[in-house]
């Protein structure tokens, strides 16, 4: 039996010891993040979407929304303290966050941006999000995940 890859995040966790599941959808294909809860059998409104964003002013802020809702960006200036806030372009993720599209996670990025997860994540106990690359998810409790970085629980999605 091959030993499960270990990501970034994995070993951040690691290292801090949080109790936290990792999962890999790599052979299901999911690509969505709808299919990646699909594929992993579980409730999408507790599986999260990195969202990286930046202000009118130049400051970034990541997001975490739930994979079925989407980023309500009035909501989301409004929390950051910005007058306008939009969705970081695709290519400029990577040199940000260290992270490519479709793995990012709010752990383990380069630097530490203001976070906010959708209020929404306290209904559960654990949430699941990217687990830094394609193919991996991590699924955390809001506490554990207080221990490696901070957040704001705040309304962020439409609807």
């Amino acid at each position: 039996m091959k030993k499960e890859e270990k990501t970034n995040v994995m070993r951040v966790f690691d290292s801090k010891k949080i109790n936290y599941k990792s999962h890999n959808y790599l052979s299901t294909g999911a690509v969505s993040g709808t299919e990646v809860a699909q594929a992993l059998e579980e409730n999408p409104d507790m599986v999260f979407k990195t969202l990286v964003t930046v202000s009118k002013s130049g400051n970034h802020y990541v997001f975490l929304a739930p994979v079925e809702k989407e980023l309500d960006l009035k909501k989301a200036a409004a929390v950051a303290g910005e007058k306008k806030i939009e969705m970081l372009k695709a290519k400029d993720l990577l040199p940000l966050t260290g992270y490519v599209h479709g793995g990012c996670s709010p752990v383990g990025m380069k630097k530490f941006f203001p976070t906010v997860i959708d209020e929404s994540a306290a209904r559960f106990d654990t949430i699941m999000f990217s687990g830094g690359k394609i193919g991996y998810q991590v699924e955390v409790s809001l506490e554990e995940l207080k221990k490696v970085i901070r957040f704001e629980l705040k309304d962020i999605t439409k609807g």
